[in-house]
């Protein structure tokens, strides 16, 4: 991971002065540390465009997480595991990110990148998901980074004309197959959802013979583990798909 994302740095570090008294020393770097933490929060809730640069509507961040295959995780070490990237708020800031990372068909094992506006965690249990759901799509392989790319700009570029309702998507690689999803705050506002269905049609150029499914959030907490693909495949063989004029 460390080869893709070099070009993050960490600005939290510091020096520390070597002739101070050992209880001032610690009484410093305690209020050093709080004052980072403090500096880093602030750092991180004012990222805005730059001079000239064109700014989107949200700010948004890329994650990454990975982990062991068929291991069921926790929602608390399911966030521990998931590493944040950066978070952008111009057209310029974006593609300075995306640049220098990997494209998810050139991701092994079992990995997911995730790019969701600020302030929302890519976590069922988060207050901005936890009453919606995602619209799931299943790719052979080789599909990954081009629809991942399409899902991401769209999304990026407000195309899914549903106000606030977007919340994130998620490309997920698999050994067999992969998986996209975009992620929207109300699972029970079906004309929002058809029209984000209607337009990752568009946007993904699928065919209309392409499967489609749309779970809520609140089933996929009920259900030990987390997203993999034999479980979805699982529920494709037996769970109704929901009835989206």
């Amino acid at each position: 991971l460390n080869s893709p994302f070099n070009c993050l740095k960490d600005d939290d570090s510091g020096d520390h002065d070597q002739n101070e008294e050992n209880s001032t020393q610690k009484d410093g770097e305690k209020e050093k540390t709080e004052r980072d933490k403090n500096q880093s929060s602030s750092k991180r809730k004012a990222v805005v465009p730059g001079p000239a640069e064109h700014p989107l509507q949200y700010n948004y961040t890329f994650w990454y997480s990975r982990r062991t295959p068929g291991r069921p995780t926790s929602s608390q070490s399911y966030e521990q595991n998931i590493k944040q990237i950066g978070t952008f708020a111009s057209v310029e800031q974006f593609w300075r990110f995306y640049s220098h990372m990997v494209r998810p068909g050139d991701l092994t094992g079992h990995s997911d990148f995730h790019l969701f506006k600020e302030g929302i965690k890519p976590m069922w249990e988060d207050d901005a998901n936890k009453n919606g759901g995602k619209w799931i799509i299943r790719l052979r392989k080789g599909l990954a980074s081009r629809c991942w790319e399409n899902l991401i700009l769209a999304m990026l570029g407000e195309q899914f004309m549903v106000g606030e309702e977007i919340c994130g998507a998620v490309v997920s690689v698999r050994f067999q197959e992969d998986i996209i999803s975009i992620w929207n705050k109300t699972a029970s506002d079906q004309a929002t959802t058809a029209r984000i269905r209607d337009t990752l049609r568009r946007v993904l150029n699928l065919p209309p013979n392409t499967i489609m499914e749309y779970k809520t959030h609140t089933d996929s907490i009920k259900m030990p583990g987390r997203l993999g693909p034999q479980r979805l495949l699982f529920q494709n063989l037996w769970k109704p798909r929901l009835n989206v004029p």
